[in-house]
């Protein structure tokens, strides 16, 4: 899946690698490897349809 972070436009997209539990691990563009907490940040799922 596709992602972007709605604070930080300037890392790019980024492609999910893995969810276990609140925890995202997610790939970005300009950023690398980011783990994410969904219990405090919502990502912005990419529309495969724009791409």
């Amino acid at each position: 899946m596709r992602v972007r972070h709605p604070d930080r436009p300037d890392w790019g997209t980024g492609q999910v690698q893995s969810v276990v539990g609140d925890r995202i691990t997610v790939n970005f563009e300009h950023a690398g490897k980011v783990l994410i907490n969904a219990a405090v940040v919502h990502l912005d799922i990419e529309d495969e349809a724009r791409r």
